[in-house]
Parts: structure tokens; C-alpha cells; sequence
């Protein structure tokens, strides 16, 4: 990286080559843009005129131990978030989740932080170093928060993977797909689970539940590296490269950062990006075959470790690479090329089980844009804390996506330098016309666009990059007016307060998009214990009923218990269990062959789950579990404050 501008250096007209250009000479993509032909459409004359980036704003702090000072603001901030999570009560979370629960000194620690970065981050003559611990400030107040504070793992799904890997390492492998049913898709996309297997066995731990809780922190460090190397391609501005990092971190709030498959895809499918965007310019081939060809290895090798792990991340990667061969500077066949024979490969044998399955359906789903959108029964935020969360992340991915609008219109020279960014950022659009994804697709776009689109709204709360001759114009129309004139200090109050403003209001409103919904994804400690209680005493061949499947170890055993979820149910079927409860649950749970037993569960999870997301509401639920426990027919074997734990006397057919 080379040294910031200096006050003599921006004084100087003479055309020198771009400080914020995108690599040292040779190197890259803008070298290529530079080098190329008048009348290429990607060498217009913005673009190839020498520019300066960002290079009129003036130092933050100035004098004496100025380059201490940061520390300050960074140093406080942690210590009010140390004093908020010691003193913030997770016991009795409401509809907000973890929002109303937080100690004031936690949003006054965010709020510290985030203005600390700010005037730390556009100061061009700061260290780097500075902008990486703030960054890395953030992402231990809003990713290792839930750690800290819950005694045990979130998430419902991070548990059912927990106890596909549990199966792998007990039984030494996966199941077909005709042996379990729904959970087929694990056996052909084992890799994340291969993986953790053999990391839980290198850790000697009795299982991933022992370092999951920290998955969130873990799986958002592995994105800086290759964040910082794709933002590194465009423009060597640390003030640009470090918001855009911060705005990235701070709009990714979907929630796919947890113990997931997904996670890692993520992390490699960036990886993966980060590499063709530095190696695979027209430059950068122009340098020899040889360590082309190494650099092709690397791809191949991440490109094989999304195929086998995740579904959805190498259809995200191959429309990615497909945009990147629209711009001249990428022209370059290879990594599509590989990501499209792995990927077919891997469908054609593996996963030809599955898909088999499953293509009638993603044949019916394709072009049917609105249901590939919209989320459908059992999905819909219900209640004052949901509706308002929901609207949190909206409106918060509505400003990132915004503001990148705004950066994109604003910023011409970036918008040539760094296109191909923008058309990464644009090209997970077209699948929403391919599946609905469970009804989850329109979050994987948003999250696949985020690395083009956070770079670009981090453009528009900075000053423009221009062009030196641009740029002496500006600085002879400055010396016109008086420094301490009215309009000059309204200009920079502007510049400096309105977007720190945008930057504070999308950092707070991440922690209600992120961890609003708290009360559905918590499980207490009493009810991990009470669903363990159950599959330490259900014999193969038993059957567990419950609401839905929103509780931990919801798939322990899977291998061996059956499980049945009546809210999957058709609405008919689910009104028929609320007018007549244990008669119903009795019918439903008759069947099962000794020694297998027929277990009714319902938990606080299900409970939080069923309310927030508009199935039943608690009156129904509770008029279900009254019901079961005046029944002769059921016993109950456990409760706890966290939920009850029935068993069915007699059995018969199982109805489902």
C-alpha cells in the first residue's frame, strides 16, 4: 500500500500516476483500463486520466499526540460494552429480543465507536491499523454479544447441524437419501460437516456445541481478508477501502453468519472473487502463464469446497464470474468455466439423488418472480417486536442499497474504475426469477450483493475522487472563498456530520435487524436440558411430535427417532389439533411399534416461533398443552419453566 497523500503532494498539478489506483504499476485491473484502447468502452476518459482519491479532506485531530488519539474513543467504547454485558438480563427476553434486553452502555458503546471510526477513518494520514481495530471493535460488540451473554448455542439450525456431524462421527458416515427422508440434502453436500468432524477430533472436544456459540465472530473474520483484497483492486484509499468494510459488516445482518454450510461457502465464494478480480485482469494474464496457472489451482481448490458443501453459493459464484466476463478488463473464461464443470460434476453424481427429487419443484418455481419472493404461512412477522425488527432490517438494507445508488450517480470516476464491482453487486438479481429457496432467496441476494454495494455506499458518505485537473479546479475555487466563511464551515459541517450521521443510525439499527428475533432463536438452559432428557431415554424407533421443529437437538437421533411437526401440516389439519387437541395428537401419535414409544414436546422455542412468525397464537397453544394434560391417554414424563415433556400411553398407526 502506498504511503497517504500528503498537504505537498495535494498541491502538486503535475499529472503524476494515481495515488488511489487500483494496484502498483502492472498489477492489476486499472493498469489494464489504462493500458487499453481509446475506444475501448471501459477506458473512457474519466477513468484513465490520473486521479486522486478523497484527497480533500482535512486531518480529524491534529497536534500533539494525535496519532494516540484514536484510541480514546476505541478504548471507551469497549469498556462500556464490558460494562453492559455484565450488567444485561437475558432471562426474560420480550418480542424485541435482544433490543429491549441490552444495557444502555451498550448503545452508548456503539455509538462511541462508531464515531470514533469515523473521524479516525477519513483521516488520510492515520495508520490503517487504527481502522482494523475499530473494525474489529465492531464485530466483537455485534457478533461475540450473543456469545457472551447466552449460556448456550442459538439458532435451531446450527443445532440440527450439530447433530448431522454428531451422526457422522458416531456412525462414520451419512445415510442415503431413502433412509432420512428430508435430511438427504446433508449426505450430498457433506463437506462443512466432514470438516467440523475432524476439527471437533483435532479440538477433543465432545462436541461442536463446545465453540459454535463463537461461529458468528469466526465466520466474519474470515470475510476481511478477502473484503480487503477485493476493496485493494479498485483504489488504495484506506478511508474508502475501511467504510466500505465497515458498511459491509454492518448491513449483514441476514443472519447467515452462523454454524452453517453457508457460512463457509460465503467466506470461500468471496475468497474466490477477491482472487479473479487481483489475478485474473488482463494485466495480470499478460504476465506469464505459469503463475496463471498456480492461481487457477487455488480457485479450483475453493471451487470445489463451495460445490460439495452448499446449493445455492455456486449458482451465486457462476452468475458472478458470467458479469465479470461482460467487462473487458475480465474477459477471461477459466474460473467460469471451472465453476460450471465442478458444479454440474458434482449435480450429476452425488447430488443427482436429491435433485432428482426436488427438479419438478425447481422447474415450477422458475420465472415466478412474486412467489420466489414472498414468504408465505409460518413466515410472516407477527406482533409489535417482530413487525418492528422486520422494518429495522429493511429499512437498513433499503439505506446500504441507497446509499450505493447514490455512490454509484455521485462517484464517476469510481464508477468506470471500479465496474466490475458494480456488476458483481448486480448479478445475483436474476435469481429471483430461478427459486424461491425455502422463501429465503430474496436474503441470499441481498447477501451476495453486498461486497459491490457496501463499496459503493461507503463512496457516497466520502468526498468525490477526482481527476487532477478536477482537482485543481476544485482547490482554485476553494482559495476563492474565505476559510472561515460561513459557507465553508456549512460545507464541512456536511461533509462530516451527515454522514456520520448515516453511518451511526445503520450501525445501531443492525443490532434489532441482527438479534430483534432473540426470543425465537434463544433456548435456556432448562430447555436444552428438558429435549436432552428426551433423546436419553427415547428408544429407536420412537416418534417425537412437537409444534415445529424451533427447539435444540430438534434433529437428535434423526438417524433412529422419527420426528413429526404438525404446524408443517395443511391449515386444516393444524385447526383440527386446536378444536380437539389430545384426541387429535393421540390419533396422529398412534402406531409406533415396541420398544419405540410416541413423545409429545412443547418448549418456549416452539412457543416464541408459533407467535412471531403468525401461526398460533399462546391462547391456542395453550389451550393444546391443558389439553394433553388432562388427557388419560398421556403422562407426562418432564417439566421445566422452559416447556413439557408428554408421552403417549398407547400406540397404533402413525397418521401424519
Amino acid at each position: 500500500m502506498r504511503p497517504p497523500v500528503t498537504p505537498r503532494e495535494r498541491a502538486t498539478p503535475e499529472p503524476t500516476p494515481a495515488r488511489g489506483g487500483a494496484n502498483t504499476p502492472g498489477s492489476g485491473p486499472e493498469t489494464a483500463s489504462q493500458s487499453s484502447s481509446p475506444s475501448s468502452s471501459e477506458s473512457s476518459r474519466p477513468a484513465r486520466e490520473p486521479v486522486r482519491d478523497l484527497s480533500d479532506l482535512a486531518p480529524a485531530w491534529s497536534g500533539r499526540g494525535a496519532l494516540a488519539r484514536p484510541a480514546v474513543p476505541l478504548g471507551l467504547a469497549l469498556a462500556l460494552w464490558a460494562y453492559a454485558v455484565r450488567h444485561t438480563d437475558v432471562s426474560r427476553l420480550d418480542d424485541y429480543g435482544l433490543v429491549s434486553a441490552l444495557h444502555p452502555a451498550f448503545w452508548a458503546g456503539l455509538a462511541v465507536l462508531t464515531t470514533g471510526f469515523w473521524f479516525t477513518v477519513r483521516d488520510a494520514r492515520r495508520p490503517g491499523a487504527w481502522s482494523a481495530a475499530y473494525v474489529l471493535g465492531l464485530l466483537v460488540m455485534e457478533r461475540a454479544t450473543q456469545a457472551v451473554l447466552y449460556p448456550t448455542p442459538l439458532y435451531a439450525w446450527a443445532w440440527k447441524h450439530e447433530a448431522v456431524i454428531d451422526h457422522l462421527l458416531t456412525a462414520g458416515g451419512l445415510q442415503t437419501a431413502d433412509q432420512v427422508g428430508d435430511m438427504a440434502v446433508y449426505d450430498q453436500w457433506p463437506g462443512f460437516f466432514a470438516a467440523q468432524a475432524a476439527l471437533q477430533r483435532l479440538l477433543g472436544v465432545d462436541s461442536t456445541a463446545m465453540f459454535m456459540a463463537w461461529w458468528p465472530l469466526a465466520s466474519s473474520l474470515m470475510l476481511l481478508l478477502p473484503l480487503l483484497l477485493i476493496y485493494r483492486t479498485f483504489t488504495e484509499d484506506r478511508r474508502l477501502i475501511w467504510t466500505a468494510v465497515w458498511l459491509f459488516y454492518v448491513a449483514n445482518w441476514v443472519g447467515q453468519d452462523y454454524f452453517s454450510p453457508q457460512s463457509v461457502a460465503y467466506a470461500l465464494h468471496v475468497g474466490v472473487l477477491a482472487v479473479v478480480l487481483r489475478r485474473f485482469g488482463r494485466s495480470a494474464v499478460g504476465r506469464g502463464r505459469p503463475r496463471q496457472a498456480v492461481w487457477t489451482v487455488v480457485i479450483t481448490v475453493m471451487i470445489v469446497a463451495i460445490v460439495i458443501s452448499h446449493q445455492l453459493t455456486p449458482g451465486m459464484l457462476v452468475v458472478c464470474l458470467l458479469a465479470l466476463c461482460l467487462s473487458r478488463r475480465y474477459r477471461d473464461w477459466v474460473p467460469v468455466v471451472t465453476t460450471v464443470v465442478i458444479f454440474l460434476a458434482w449435480c450429476l453424481t452425488a447430488a443427482l439423488p436429491f435433485l432428482s427429487a426436488a427438479m419438478p419443484d425447481m422447474i415450477r418455481s422458475i420465472g415466478d418472480v412474486g412467489a420466489n419472493v414472498e414468504t408465505g404461512y409460518g413466515a410472516t412477522p407477527t406482533g409489535t417486536g417482530a413487525i418492528a425488527t422486520s422494518w429495522a432490517a429493511r429499512l437498513l438494507s433499503g439505506t446500504v442499497l441507497l446509499l450505493a445508488a447514490v455512490g454509484v450517480l455521485r462517484q464517476r470516476v469510481l464508477r468506470h474504475r471500479a465496474r466490475p464491482l458494480l456488476l458483481i453487486a448486480a448479478a445475483p438479481l436474476p435469481m429471483f426469477a430461478a427459486s424461491s429457496y425455502g422463501s429465503e432467496m430474496i436474503f441470499r441476494v441481498l447477501l451476495f450483493m453486498l461486497p459491490g454495494a457496501a463499496f459503493f455506499a461507503a463512496a457516497a458518505l466520502l468526498p468525490k475522487v477526482r481527476t487532477l485537473a478536477a482537482d485543481a479546479a476544485a482547490r482554485q475555487s476553494a482559495g476563492r472563498l474565505p476559510t472561515g466563511s460561513a459557507a465553508a464551515r456549512r460545507r464541512a459541517a456536511v461533509g462530516t456530520w451527515v454522514p456520520l450521521a448515516a453511518l451511526l443510525g445503520g450501525t445501531l439499527a443492525f443490532v434489532p435487524a441482527y438479534s430483534g428475533k432473540d426470543r425465537i432463536n434463544y433456548f435456556p438452559p432448562g430447555e436444552v436440558a428438558l429435549v436432552r432428557q428426551l433423546f436419553d431415554q427415547a428408544p429407536d424407533g420412537s416418534l417425537v411430535v412437537a409444534a415445529n421443529r424451533n427447539y435444540p437437538d430438534a434433529y437428535a437421533s434423526y438417524w433412529s427417532v422419527d420426528h413429526y411437526w404438525f404446524l408443517d401440516d395443511g391449515r386444516s389439519h393444524v385447526d383440527e389439533i386446536v378444536r380437539s387437541p389430545a384426541t387429535t395428537l393421540a390419533r396422529d401419535m398412534a402406531g409406533v411399534e415396541p420398544p419405540g414409544r410416541a413423545y409429545f414436546l412443547l418448549t418456549q422455542g416452539q412457543l416464541a416461533n408459533s407467535e412471531m412468525n403468525g401461526q398460533l397464537d399462546r391462547a391456542q397453544l395453550d389451550r393444546i398443552q391443558k389439553s394433553v394434560a388432562a388427557s388419560p391417554r398421556f403422562r407426562l414424563v418432564a417439566k421445566n419453566g422452559a416447556g413439557w415433556l408428554y408421552m403417549l400411553k398407547q400406540s397404533g398407526g402413525v397418521r401424519r
